[in-house]
């Protein structure tokens, strides 16, 4: 894609780039209101209609909301379903021992009965969507304090909610939109019985692991598979032995004939968080202190993990997800700092804000609406600065990559509630919660690294937020507590048998008032909440509001584009096409990735890049069936211009006709910035190849049963 050069002003040209997405893909709209002239422009040879629809054979219904934080898609009249296999990740692992290493060697059913039960698993289906704006902000008027516009909205929900008519099997919510200017009803149907029926070994699925994580070229076939179950009635039900295989109205064929250069592409799923239309000191305060002292702690936090993990197998096993979880945002957070300067986003935001105050300008009524909302935000950024900080820096180091301080926590929970009404219910509930983290604790590695996490914390907290102890006296406390087991309850650790020995409650709520650590964290808890967080909110009660305003302004000054919302976690969709990019000078990236590639990766026995025996035989005999390009490679990666976040993993990629050509599962490093400021030049989402999946199926796993289930097209042949 060429840089549109604007001669004269370097800040219309910078402001020009900037909103190119509006002209030329780029987005995530809400499916009701595609822009259906600008995509059969592109190339879509289907209508709107096609795409989403109240009827049956609309893509929606074939595209479901994996687990609440994926996507997935059926590609079978018998409810197969395809997803991500770092989506299916934690089921796999739950599956998985050290006698049965599903992670290690895949599992793949043989038959139905075969397939494996997840507790909690489900897939919502999207059935129907409905702008409710006017019912929502009945009774709201512009002076209102945020507390009161919260209320009537909240009691507007309920109401139309209430009066929603809806089957028994089916769910409405309402969700606010562009910064709360518009609200959208969405009615599910929630599917409980998702059984796991294949994924390849991690060496295939996780191919490239840390290394190759948010970067291209890629080689990663990360997909899984499940099925959805219903009742006999082909209705959600609860896991039963009596349910059979869901009838969805539409599945998706997949096509197998190939990809290229230019080719038009959309991505259909559920993206879970952008914020697309802040201002430049907003993006300057993520760039430059917000993401660096994310990035730091979990550098911390992976370089014990990442150790250990080599170093022994069944750390491996029980600390997989938790790494992946975390090293997934740290090295995201890398790229989007690296993204944000490469792309120069502050100045083309700046230049935005340049052109809004332009336009407002020659319009009475706009400027009195609109003229300080800019600056009331920056100046409002420079006061949150070091409470936006130190709220990071909280959820960071005790939340987020530490277990012994989130239990902590979670215990403490139990000491603040004696004496209160609902003290049964917290204490259950917290028991369960640090019951259910001791499953893959390692308690000496998390020590290492808490007592890390508390050295940083100190030394990057300013002086006046922080609390009234010391990093010291916080690392002689983990040498010393019940909750990682280093101090014991009558002899016995918590840890594995935290739920018997709370049956004593006298004795245990003593030993939670004795003990050092959740001393400590009361300390740290207590700093949080008086020093940092009821500034930060009210901070952020104002930031709301203005950004509001802000949002309603961009809406209207800029009446000539066609602007989407940030993505929340509902049903959206994408669309660019198959391109290739140039990362830095002198440097270009092809759109395809082949099997060649894969090989010329591999190291034997490396943790992220050794390959099954199986796999190399099938390579060297060249034995890639009909799932081979014109040139006889077989594809395995490819990346196209479509806006993709976090939540879209698992997305299928469809072709012009709507037809299965991929499985979103990445974006590029340099452009991982995305969820801040799109940019067609870098920004690239991932995808594998369904000639690359459909070949790991039938040639590497010899599930032919699975193929047999799918309609498969290739017009190529």
């Amino acid at each position: 894609m060429k840089k549109l050069i604007v001669k004269g002003s370097i800040l219309m040209a910078l402001f020009a780039n900037f909103n190119v997405f509006a002209q030329q893909g780029g987005g995530m709209w809400i499916p009701t209101e595609l822009n259906e002239k600008e995509m059969k422009e592109m190339g879509l040879k289907i209508s709107a209609n096609d795409i989403f629809s109240t009827g049956d054979k609309s893509i929606n219904n074939a595209v479901a909301h994996f687990g609440g934080g994926c996507t997935s898609e059926v590609i079978s009249p018998n409810g197969l379903l395809l997803t991500n296999h770092h989506c299916g990740y934690g089921e796999i692992q739950a599956h998985s021992s050290l006698e049965n290493d599903y992670l290690t060697d895949g599992f793949w059913a043989k038959e139905l009965k075969d397939e494996l039960p997840n507790d909690g698993l489900t897939a919502t289906f999207i059935v129907d969507i409905k702008d409710v704006t006017s019912a929502i902000l009945k009774g709201i008027k512009d002076n209102m304090s945020e507390e009161d516009r919260n209320k009537i909205i909240k009691k507007n929900i309920e109401d139309l909610n209430g009066k929603t008519k809806t089957e028994s099997y089916q769910a409405a919510f309402i969700k606010p939109f562009y910064k709360g200017n518009k609200y959208y009803q969405f009615t599910t149907e929630t599917y409980k019985d998702v059984r796991l029926v294949g994924a390849p070994p991690s060496a295939i699925g996780k191919y490239g692991n840390d290394t190759d994580n948010w970067v291209w070229p890629r080689h990663t076939g990360d997909f899984s598979m499940f099925r959805i179950y219903a009742d006999k009635n082909n209705k959600p039900a609860d896991y039963s032995v009596d349910n059979v295989p869901f009838k969805p109205k539409h599945f998706l064929p997949i096509n197998i004939s190939g990809i290229q250069q230019d080719d038009f592409t959309f991505v259909y799923g559920f993206p879970g968080s952008t914020d697309e239309y802040l201002t430049a000191s907003s993006l300057e305060q993520i760039k430059d202190v917000i993401d660096p002292a994310r990035i730091n702690v979990r550098t911390i936090a992976l370089s014990h993990i990442d150790k250990k993990m080599r170093e022994d197998n069944a750390t491996r096993i029980a600390y997989a997800s938790k790494q992946a979880r975390i090293s997934n945002a740290h090295k995201k957070w890398i790229g989007e700092v690296l993204g944000l300067n490469r792309s120069k986003a502050v100045e083309k935001r700046q230049a935005y804000e340049q052109e809004f105050m332009n336009r407002i300008e020659k319009d009475s009524k706009l400027k009195k609406q609109y003229a300080t909302v800019i600056s009331d935000l920056n100046e409002l950024n420079k006061v949150n600065k070091d409470y936006n900080l130190a709220y990071t820096m909280y959820s960071e180091t005790f939340f987020s990559n530490s277990e012994t301080f989130r239990m902590a926590l979670t215990l403490n929970n139990i000491l603040n509630s004696v004496g209160q009404k609902n003290y049964a219910e917290v204490k259950a509930k917290s028991l369960n919660t640090v019951s259910s983290m001791h499953k893959d604790y390692n308690a000496d590695l998390d020590q290492t690294i808490s007592s890390d996490l508390a050295d940083n914390y100190f030394k990057v907290l300013p002086q006046n937020l922080l609390p009234n102890t010391t990093a010291a006296t916080i690392k002689t406390a983990l040498g010393n507590t019940v909750v990682n087991g280093t101090k014991k309850i009558n002899g016995q650790s918590v840890l594995g048998n935290i739920k018997a020995l709370a049956e004593n409650d006298a004795e245990f709520i003593k030993a939670l008032k004795d003990d050092a650590l959740i001393g400590q964290i009361h300390l740290i808890l207590d700093a949080n909440q008086t020093k940092v967080t009821p500034t930060y909110l009210a901070n952020q009660d104002k930031m709301n509001k203005l950004m509001r305003t802000y949002m309603k302004g961009q809406m209207d000054v800029f009446s000539d584009r066609k602007i989407f919302p940030d993505a929340n976690s509902t049903l959206r969709v994408t669309y660019g096409k198959v391109d290739g990019y140039q990362p830095r000078d002198a440097v270009y990236y092809e759109p395809i990735t082949h099997m060649e590639g894969i090989v010329e990766k591999y190291i034997p026995g490396d943790y992220e890049f050794d390959l099954p025996k199986h796999m190399l035989h099938l390579y060297e005999t060249k034995d890639y069936g009909k799932y081979s390009d014109k040139s006889g490679k077989l594809p395995v990666n490819f990346i196209a211009t479509n806006h993709t976040t976090g939540g879209n993993s698992g997305s299928p990629a469809l072709n012009a006709k709507g037809e299965l050509i991929g499985l979103n599962f990445d974006r590029v490093w340099e452009g991982t910035m995305s969820d801040l400021n799109y940019d067609p030049e870098i920004c690239r989402n991932i995808m594998v190849d369904s000639r690359y999946i459909l070949w790991v199926v039938d040639k590497y796993a010899n599930a032919q049963r699975l193929i047999d289930e799918m309609t498969i097209i290739d017009e190529s042949k």
